[in-house]
């Protein structure tokens, strides 16, 4: 395992002002800009800091330069990195002053936001405590150290060495990490400590949470509003897990005609629970809609109406008769309690209007009752909209992969959410920075249909640029949302983000493009030369079903990571899933940002035996570009890219891989490895609307393989 724990600054006050992820990101953007001589200077700043992302929209170039000279006299001054960071918080203290004040908004309720933005008052500790106590109490490794008093600093405490995280992933989505994976001691080395948090955040990725703002430094660190905000995201995903049609068909109720199904499928599913409760508000007569779950609930009145007619075996006139809001809000407490609701909130957090724990309050409502009919003609209807197995699972992989790119634009139904094109615009910025003409594309809410054919045309003009096989493809087939055409496009963009970081990482290779059967000898080349004698012929060789090559691969690249004693032959079903877990939490133990499932190995899904075979590999790039460095790299794990790595040594000395790397001039899909095309999946027409102009948008660092 690499040994790297994060950027160290000697002012601890100037080090607490970022996290690491922002650390390694700015130092790795300076690093870039040294002279011959391995120096930066004041002259040299200017352009790099106009192109940052927090500064590109507020500060010209000459704006720094003015700002700068009244910091330093003379341009030519040789500047550090901590005078470089000290800078950067000067010109973010002058922001505001140019773009005023924004309003600041919640994780817990939007989802795209990072943990970064995410305050934590004294109630919402003492409730994510609570649930923590509730479903966690009886764990047999944590019991000891529960109940947590919220009083304290018990919880953040606990979560420095990852297990505690860890269990509440499993929790909010049972299976996610095989718990064997889990470093669990008493006191557990810096070694172990860093493998479960790298574990815990390649996880959260993996189940929906955003977390590009935050690193395993920062949660070894114990840093309250990261690991709080970290927290929250993982609860609000458990609370809000069936509130979609697949899990709850019932949901169908919600809409009046057929034809709004797909609408409530592409629903977030915060959106989905207001959409419920207005449904609910509606029946018992409540005249105003609610739009939030903070002022709109206030003073009590839509709980009163709302649990009067879901349990109205517990109703009391004087809920609604009381003129005083914190009386009411006592009284619809002791309502959801008569239901068995678990109590997430206080009287004064209805009052005040707490978005976050009244979220987690009407998801309670609605998983002890829902109050929806068992309508069976509305229900086979609902369960006949819903995807098949395989395709509901690429569109889980690639709306994961999506969401933890760290777009502004969250992700909540793939199929639905690209049918204007934005968010595909947004990662195709993110994989390929610089290719989208922002100007020419519009941004949602999107009334007229043509605009959404333009955003898509951006995208499929973009897509021949990359050199996607999109023969006879138009944008109008995005936005009539063709599944097979979508599913497909953005196989092959994750392709290109993994093969473009490859060859990120192999910059001295002189122009061989790097393909398919790359990545496949160098894995098999991986486990030959440890020693080893499983082999793959392809990604879709039948015989990884057991698990087996893959074990050995990861211990290739990392001799500790893999206790084979937990290791099965994988010769029944049983077997075959239990090493398919075990693989899958051990890679993102090791630092591997990867989606798949255990079902995707045990029936060798080729797509994603590529993506884990190739994340494994750019892990282990990764790490000889490292040691080769001379200067930390922005590195964590499979988390980070470097445009512009140093070249890294010759992969396990085979010269057939030796110039992995070079031009990516044609992305086709290698026979032997993989035979997915895109072109037979697609039959209609190709819409030509031209889509011309270029980016003010500043184009961030690529930040893993798979996001």
């Amino acid at each position: 395992m690499s040994s790297y724990v994060g950027v160290l600054v000697s002012d601890q006050w100037l080090q607490s002002q970022f996290t690491q992820v922002e650390l390694r990101s700015l130092q790795s953007k300076f690093v870039l800009i040294r002279n011959h001589n391995g120096k930066v200077t004041v002259g040299d700043l200017p352009p790099l800091m106009a192109k940052l992302k927090a500064f590109s929209t507020m500060f010209t170039e000459e704006d720094i330069k003015g700002i700068l000279a009244e910091l330093y006299t003379d341009t030519s001054d040789e500047i550090d990195f901590e005078a470089f960071l000290r800078a950067y918080l000067n010109l973010q203290g002058r922001a505001p002053k140019k773009v005023g004040d924004k309003k600041s908004l919640s994780s817990f309720l939007k989802a795209a936001t990072t943990t970064l933005l995410h305050t934590i008052n004294d109630s919402e500790k003492a409730s994510y405590v609570a649930h923590i106590n509730s479903y966690l109490g009886d764990d047999p490794f944590l019991k000891e150290f529960l109940p947590l008093d919220p009083a304290t600093n018990d919880l953040i405490n606990l979560a420095k060495d990852g297990v505690l995280l860890c269990k509440l992933i499993n929790v909010a989505v049972p299976g996610t990490i095989d718990e064997r994976a889990i470093n669990t001691k008493q006191v557990l080395n810096p070694w172990e400590r860093n493998e479960n948090h790298t574990l815990c955040l390649n996880s959260a990725k993996a189940i929906g949470c955003t977390v590009v703002n935050i690193g395993e430094q920062d949660l070894v660190e114990g840093r309250p509003h990261l690991v709080l905000g970290l927290i929250s995201q993982i609860i609000k995903i458990q609370l809000l897990a069936d509130l979609n049609l697949k899990k709850t068909p019932q949901l169908v109720e919600l809409v009046e005609d057929n034809n709004d199904v797909e609408e409530l499928m592409g629903l977030a599913p915060e959106k989905i629970l207001l959409k419920w409760m207005n449904f609910h508000l509606k029946k018992a007569g409540y005249k105003k809609p609610v739009t939030n779950f903070s002022s709109d609930l206030k003073d009590g009145e839509a709980y009163a109406y709302l649990l009067n007619v879901l349990a109205p075996e517990h109703c009391s006139p004087s809920t609604l008769d009381t003129k005083d809001p914190s009386e009411r809000a006592k009284l619809v407490l002791d309502h959801a309690e008569k239901m068995d609701c678990k109590r997430y909130l206080t009287p004064t957090d209805i009052v005040e209007g707490s978005s976050n724990l009244n979220l987690a309050f009407v998801a309670q409502i609605f998983h002890q009752r829902s109050g929806l009919t068992t309508d069976n003609k509305k229900i086979s209807y609902a369960e006949m909209m819903t995807d098949d197995v395989q395709t509901s699972r690429e569109e889980r992989c690639y709306r994961l992969w999506i969401n933890s790119l760290g777009i502004l634009t969250y992700c909540n139904n793939v199929f639905e959410d690209v049918r204007n094109g934005w968010i595909l615009l947004e990662v195709l910025d993110k994989v390929s920075p610089g290719s989208v003409i922002w100007k020419q594309a519009s941004r949602p809410p999107i009334k007229m249909p043509f605009r959404k054919v333009e955003n898509c045309n951006q995208v499929i003009r973009i897509g021949k640029q990359l050199k996607f096989s999109l023969v006879n493809v138009g944008g109008n087939d995005i936005v009539q949302g063709n599944k097979k055409l979508i599913l497909a496009f953005l196989w092959q963009l994750m392709r290109f983000n993994i093969l473009q970081l490859l060859k990120n990482l192999r910059s001295r290779s002189q122009g061989k493009e790097i393909t398919d059967s790359d990545i496949l000898k160098w894995a098999n080349s991986k486990v030959k030369s440890s020693g080893r004698t499983s082999h793959m012929e392809s990604f879709k060789d039948k015989s990884l079903s057991n698990g087996l090559f893959f074990l050995d691969l990861l211990s290739s690249v990392e001799p500790r990571v893999v206790n084979f004693n937990l290791v099965t032959k994988g010769e029944s079903d049983e077997e075959k899933r239990l090493n398919a877990t075990y693989i899958i939490s051990v890679a993102r133990k090791l630092g591997c940002s990867i989606f798949l499932l255990p079902e995707d190995i045990m029936e060798v899904n080729q797509k994603m035996i590529l993506t884990l075979t190739a994340s494994i590999m750019y892990w282990s790039l990764q790490q000889q570009v490292e040691e080769g460095e001379s200067s930390p790299s922005p590195a964590n794990g499979c988390s980070t890219a470097t445009p512009d790595a140093s070249p890294a040594p010759s992969i396990s000395g085979e010269d057939e891989i030796s110039s992995l790397g070079g031009e990516i001039s044609n992305l086709t899909i290698d026979d032997a490895a993989s035979d997915s095309t895109v072109s037979s999946l697609v039959e209609n027409e190709e819409t030509s609307i031209e889509t011309p102009v270029e980016t003010p948008i500043e184009t961030p660092v690529v930040e893993t393989p798979f996001g």
